[in-house]
């Protein structure tokens, strides 16, 4: 499975978490790109992704508007497997995940991650979990 490129979607009713993701090893992944757009822009920002690296697979988690998604999607990329992922406590994971990619500064280092809500959105984390669960549990 080393190499596998995918593209993970947390959909929701406002807007799209999305990661273009790569497996590189047997525990390592790359995040080759992450975006968090609104429902509106999914077709342009899917197409961005698919400019960059086209992915082999596409993961949608089965959340908030799951269905609307994948039938938007089924009807654009015909050609392209879609797989649905259980989204079961990845708002919480992303939260943390968040925090390690963004170092916190000033009053927010003392108090602990855990109690903090991330001053942007993290649908783009959530994508990025999606992903890990497809990529490194297969």
């Amino acid at each position: 499975m080393t190499g596998r490129i995918i593209l993970a979607m947390d959909p929701g009713s406002s807007k799209i978490g999305m990661a273009l993701v790569e497996r590189v090893g047997e525990e390592k992944l790359d995040i080759l790109w992450r975006k968090v757009c609104p429902v509106e822009s999914v077709d342009e920002a899917v197409r961005e992704a698919f400019s960059l690296r086209g992915p082999t697979l596409v993961v949608i988690g089965n959340g908030t508007k799951s269905s609307d998604l994948q039938r938007r999607l089924r009807e654009e990329l015909p050609g392209v497997a879609l797989m649905v992922v259980d989204e079961h406590n990845t708002s919480h994971e992303a939260r943390a995940r968040y925090w390690v990619h963004n170092k916190r500064s000033g009053w927010r280092r003392l108090l602990p991650s855990t109690l903090q809500v991330p001053p942007e959105p993290i649908d783009d984390f959530v994508a990025v979990i999606l992903a890990e669960r497809v990529l490194l549990n297969a």
